[in-house]
This record gives structure tokens, C-alpha cells and sequence, in this order.
């Protein structure tokens, strides 16, 4: 039964790589090429060469990868069979390997793994002591900034001084007193463990003799030190993963274990998997050409069977909000008129802030739709702030909004006199802002926490006078607001790299950007603006279980397939991303566009706006710097005014009409 549906359904470079069991091998599988049924059928091949299951280590990123690789597995061979393979992730491997050697290592063999929130509890007890209740040091920035420091190997900053500095030492030093480890600590002493005591190294490379690694592309130097601890003589490893979609450099992977795996594993038999079973063609081709730009590459040509396919469109639109509108109406037409559901179109983007216009228009067009790598624009952290501001002005009333702003950014008021007005509030019936301005209250706090309170109460009494006027500009207001709280000051200060900054910044110009749009469209005022805010996202909750369009952050897109594809928004300084291109990451950009066009299994159409606005106003934007690299036989070109001057034909718009027909009748 393997026989027949394991080896034999496979094309011959698969095969191959299936069938190569023994030494060092590397798999380079290209998008779409039916890796996962390699590696799955590679297993299954070595269980009926009778290699012993416990003796096999398959190493994935992801629980969910894990459990379905070990269940594919376990279909494709007889009952039993596969019960001793080892699927699991670095993570759970590392833990394995640690119970069997941190004690060598200065720890108890009942170490604790702390998640997150343990990190964070203890991180923010430690910032107390360290410095002060009423200081600024969010707990979760410095887990953010501990956490890339050990996956980089660098140190947390280049001041061995500075007060997070400190704070890493104290925190690694009380992780060992409590006899607990990181996620990030368990690569690390799984490592030091394995270095440090070469008879255990020698038991674990007894153990697993043959090795097998997903994704390997998006291995970092800590993985990749693990995986050459691990490997024995033999060098029975086999690494699957595509150079060409290693796009996680900003996270610590490192494209040079792909690149220079001879380096490491002397020898290896290299196979490609080229042979495309998503895309059509003209998408492979496109892809191709953009991606042979690439200097630093393993070459690789994708095709498919599948045909030729339709020319991709590359369509100039005049701004972002003409953008909107009209892949809108392209999604409705695809829906009425070609039959497509709405879980078969995906809208792809590289910047968050990039889906608010369309995630506007989709809620207005009343077409479902569900967000993938990333929250919904009013969702995010920065946008959520600058509301409560705007919420808090309209109702002092409003304690999730005061609780909110009150340190945001920090202003004198410690946690402990926002915990003491909160229960003050509680015990005597009022809102937190009538506990801020109650007497009686205030004569229990000390003269430096009075005099910060009765600042804040003044600061939001003045933008409340301005919000409450029917005439009042309440995006120029917002902006004034932004600059007097410096809160571009607090984004960075927050933020883990210089790219979230960016982001979050580019958010921030979206939100006063749509209200702008809502002051020039709108006789509501304010209130209206956060009325329609509110009903949109009461919308988004009764939004069917994840059905619908997919909009999708490019990064996210990786992995999966769609048969229609709008990429939005392809201009320079967004693809490639302007700050990416300063920190000499091109490559690793044009990469993510070549992940992105091959995305589509149909049909692809890609566009860019001559102009997009930003606080208020018009700023001009180029077509991106790839399109001179897209090979001209397969697009397309047009631009917003030469569709819109084109009749429909008449077929076309018979169908269109017969469709209309029916769906009122019914």
C-alpha cells in the first residue's frame, strides 16, 4: 500500500529525495512543490527500510506542523509503525535534552519553563525594585528586548551600564535562584549542555540517528549550533527549506545555514524540487524572473503542469482610497460573475497599516472577510490608544479609556495611586475621573502625586472644551494632541526594533488620515467618527467564524495558496520597505515579493497608487523598484482611467445581468 501510494505518486526529483536515506541531504524545495508529502513519504520510506522508529528525529517550527506531519505519517503506514518516530519542535527537543543534563549546568532536574506571563510578572517586579514604582520601563519592551538579545547572541545593549542592562542580568540570576528557564534559555543551555558534556552529546546522537529539519531556511545560529551537536558520524541529516523564501532575517534566521550547508555537512547530495503543483505558468515565470535578481541564491526554476494561465495585471490606480474602491468591485465581480467564493480570494500587503482602508471598504461592501498576520487595524495597540484619548474627552465617565491614557505616556502617576483611585472609586460609587477630582481623595496622596493628578485633570479638560464644539477640526485637534503628549517619543521607546516603529507610525498617520477623511465628509463631529469606529468593529465580531477574504500581511501569506490574488500597494519605500533597503536588506525584500506572487494559483493583479495621503495631505509615491525587474511578456500594464473608460462587452454584460436576475428572484 506505501508502495503505491507513497514512492510511486511521487515525480522523480521527490522521489529521489525520499528514497536518499543515508548521509548529509538537502532538499531544496521550491513554493509550492509538495514538500510536506516529501518529508511525510522520506519517513515512511525509512520505516519500511526497516530503520528502527525510535531512532528517527523529525524537527519542525510549530506544534501545529508537528502533529500534522506525525499524523500524515501515521496514515501512510501500517498500524503502530510510526509510534516511536520523534516529531516535535526545537523547543520541546531542547526541554528533552535538558532534563537529562541541567544539572550539570547548575539547575535542579524539576526546572520550570516560565511562559510569557511568568516573564513578564517577573520582569515588572524586578523594574520596581531596580527603578522605582513611579518610572517608565514597560515589563513587556524588556522582555521583548532580552528575548532578541539571546536569539541574536548579542547583548541586550551596547552599554554594559544602562538600566536594562541591569535589568537582564538581575532577571537571568533570579530565573536560576527559582530554578526556571525561557523559552529562549532552552536552546541556549540545550546547547552549553550538549558542548560542555560530549557523553551526553554522544548518547543523543546515538539515539537519533537520522535527522530530519522543516523549513531549515528559517533556522537561526543557536538552531543551526544544536543540529550540528546532534548530528553523529554518520551525518544522517536531511534538511528541507527554499532559500528563496527566507524571510525572517529581522528574527534572527540566518539565510547562510541554507547557503553554506557544505560548510557544515561535508559532501551532501543536493536535490531541487521545481516542479509547481499551485501556479499557473505566467505567475512561476514572473515569479522567476523577479527572484533571479538575487545574487546570493541556490538556482531553481519552478514550473508547472497546470498550464499557461492568465497575464498578471499590474494596474496603476491614482490613490489609495480609488485603490480600495476598485479591488472592491474586481472581489464583487469575482464573487457574482465568475462564481469564485470569497475564501478562494486573498488581498496581500506589506505594512499593517496598509489594511485599513480596505478593511473600511470590505465592511461597507458587506463582503466577509478575515485578517491573517496581524489585528484589525482599530485593534492595534497604538490605534487603541489615541482613541481613548478621543473617547475620554466626550466622557470623563469612560474608566477603560482614563485607565488607559492616564500612563500613556507616563506622567508622574505611579500603578499604586491608579490602584488606590480605582478602589476609592469602587468603595464610594464614582467613576475613577470624579475620584482624580475629589478632595477627599487627593488628601491621601503625597504633594509630588497631587500636583501630577491635578496636571492630568487640567491637560484633558482643555482638549474636552475643544472636542465639544460643534466647529472644532477634531483631526487637527488629534494631531495637536499626538504632539503635546510626544507621543512618537513613547512609540519609540516601546517598540522592539526600528521597523515596529515605523509601523506603528505609519497606524497612527492611518487613523488621522480617516479622520481627516470623516471631518470632510461628516457633519457628526467627533462623536460621529468614534460611533462609525464602534459599529465597525461590532461588525467585525459577527463576522462568520473566519470565513471570507483574506487579508493578509505578505509575511503571513507564507504557506498558502489562494486562486486569486490583489496585491496592494506596491510602491517604493513599502516594497521594498524604504528602512529595509537603508539597512542593505534588499534581497531579503525581494524575496517577500517573490513569496507573494507565488501566492496566486490563477490569477494575480498587482497595483500601485501615484499618490497616498498622510495627515491631511496629498504626498506624490513612485511604482515600485521590482517592476523593472517583471518580465514584460507576462503582464499586463494599465492603469485606473483606461478601465474605467473600457466598455464591458456584451457578453459580459449579459452574464452580468443574467446574474443580477437570479439573484433577485431568489
Amino acid at each position: 500500500m506505501f508502495v503505491k501510494e507513497g514512492l510511486l505518486a511521487l515525480n522523480p526529483p521527490q522521489r529521489a529525495a525520499a528514497e536518499q536515506i543515508y548521509g548529509p541531504v538537502l532538499i531544496l524545495a521550491g513554493a509550492g512543490t509538495g514538500k510536506t508529502r516529501v518529508v511525510t513519504t522520506r519517513i515512511a520510506h525509512m520505516l519500511y527500510n526497516e530503520i528502527p522508529g525510535g531512532q528517527i528525529l523529525a524537527v519542525t517550527f510549530t506544534n501545529k506542523a508537528a502533529n500534522e506531519m506525525r499524523e500524515r505519517v501515521g496514515d501512510m503506514v501500517e498500524q503502530g509503525m510510526a509510534e516511536d518516530v520523534t516529531v516535535c519542535t526545537f523547543h520541546s527537543l531542547c526541554v528533552r535534552i535538558l532534563r537529562t543534563c541541567i544539572e550539570r549546568l547548575g539547575y535542579k532536574k524539576s526546572f520550570s519553563i516560565y511562559t510569557q506571563s511568568d516573564q513578564i510578572g517577573l520582569l515588572k517586579r524586578i523594574i520596581v525594585r531596580k527603578i522605582g514604582k513611579d518610572e517608565s520601563m514597560d515589563a513587556k519592551m524588556a522582555n521583548m528586548l532580552i528575548s532578541q538579545a539571546k536569539n541574536m547572541g548579542r547583548p541586550v545593549s551596547e552599554n554594559e551600564d544602562s538600566v536594562i542592562s541591569e535589568i537582564y542580568r538581575t532577571y537571568q540570576a533570579e530565573l536560576k535562584q527559582l530554578n526556571a528557564v525561557d523559552f529562549d534559555d532552552l536552546l541556549i543551555l540545550a546547547v552549553k549542555g550538549l558542548e560542555e558534556n560530549p557523553d551526553i552529546q554522544r548518547e543523543w546522537q546515538r539515539k537519533f540517528r537520522f535527522i530530519m529539519v522543516d523549513e531549515f531556511q528559517d533556522t537561526n545560529h543557536l538552531q543551526m549550533d544544536l543540529l550540528r551537536l546532534l548530528v553523529g558520524p554518520e551525518q544522517n541529516i536531511c534538511v528541507v527549506g527554499d532559500d528563496d523564501q527566507s524571510i525572517y532575517g529581522w528574527r534572527g534566521a540566518e539565510i547562510s545555514n541554507i547557503l553554506d550547508f557544505e560548510r557544515f555537512f561535508k559532501n551532501p547530495k543536493i536535490i531541487k524540487l521545481e516542479e509547481n503543483y499551485r501556479s499557473t505558468n505566467r505567475i512561476l515565470r514572473l515569479a522567476n524572473g523577479v527572484i533571479r535578481h538575487n545574487i546570493d541564491r541556490r538556482e531553481k526554476t519552478l514550473w508547472s503542469s497546470l498550464g499557461e494561465g492568465e497575464k498578471i495585471r499590474l494596474v496603476a490606480m491614482p490613490d489609495a482610497e480609488t485603490e480600495a474602491e476598485w479591488v472592491i468591485s474586481e472581489i464583487l465581480e469575482c464573487h457574482r460573475i465568475d462564481r469564485r467564493r470569497y475564501e478562494d480570494i486573498a488581498i496581500l500587503f506589506r505594512m499593517n497599516s496598509q489594511s485599513r482602508l480596505m478593511e473600511e471598504a470590505l465592511r461597507e461592501a458587506e463582503i466577509p472577510y478575515k485578517l491573517i498576520g496581524g489585528q484589525s487595524f482599530f485593534e492595534r495597540r497604538e490605534i487603541k490608544d489615541v482613541l481613548a484619548y478621543l473617547y475620554l474627552f466626550l466622557n470623563h465617565d469612560d474608566d477603560v479609556s482614563l485607565l488607559r491614557v492616564i500612563a500613556t505616556p507616563a506622567r508622574g502617576i505611579g500603578q499604586g495611586t491608579i490602584a488606590l483611585a480605582t478602589q476609592f472609586s469602587i468603595d464610594h460609587k464614582m467613576s475613577v475621573w470624579e475620584t482624580l477630582n475629589d478632595l477627599q481623595f487627593l488628601s491621601t496622596l503625597t504633594s509630588r502625586a497631587q500636583k501630577a493628578i491635578v496636571n492630568f485633570t487640567d491637560f484633558i479638560n482643555k482638549y474636552a472644551d475643544v472636542a465639544n464644539t460643534d466647529s472644532a477640526n477634531y483631526a487637527a485637534m488629534t494631531e495637536e494632541l499626538l504632539k503635546e503628549i510626544n507621543y512618537d517619543e513613547f512609540l519609540k521607546k516601546n517598540c522592539k526594533s526600528p521597523e515596529e516603529v515605523d509601523n506603528r507610525r505609519r497606524n497612527v498617520s492611518e487613523l488621522i488620515e480617516s479622520i481627516h477623511t470623516h471631518v470632510s465628509k461628516s457633519k457628526r463631529g467627533l462623536r460621529g467618527f468614534l460611533d462609525s469606529v464602534a459599529l465597525m468593529q461590532d461588525k467585525e465580531s459577527d463576522d462568520d467564524g473566519g470565513q471570507g477574504v483574506s487579508l493578509i500581511t505578505m509575511h503571513a501569506s507564507k504557506g498558502l495558496e489562494f486562486p486569486v490574488c490583489f496585491m496592494i500597494g506596491v510602491e517604493d519605500g513599502i516594497m521594498p520597505h524604504s528602512r529595509s533597503v537603508d539597512e542593505g536588506n534588499r534581497d531579503e525584500e525581494r524575496r517577500l515579493f517573490y513569496v507573494a506572487i507565488t501566492r496566486a494559483k490563477q490569477d494575480l493583479t498587482i497595483s500601485w497608487c501615484h499618490s497616498r495621503r498622510r495627515y491631511g495631505d496629498k504626498l506624490p509615491c513612485q511604482p515600485s523598484s521590482f517592476f523593472k525587474e517583471l518580465d514584460k511578456e507576462e503582464i499586463i500594464e494599465t492603469d485606473h482611467e483606461t478601465i474605467e473608460a473600457t466598455p464591458a462587452d456584451d457578453d459580459f454584460a449579459s452574464d452580468y445581468f443574467e446574474q443580477m436576475k437570479e439573484m433577485l428572484s431568489s
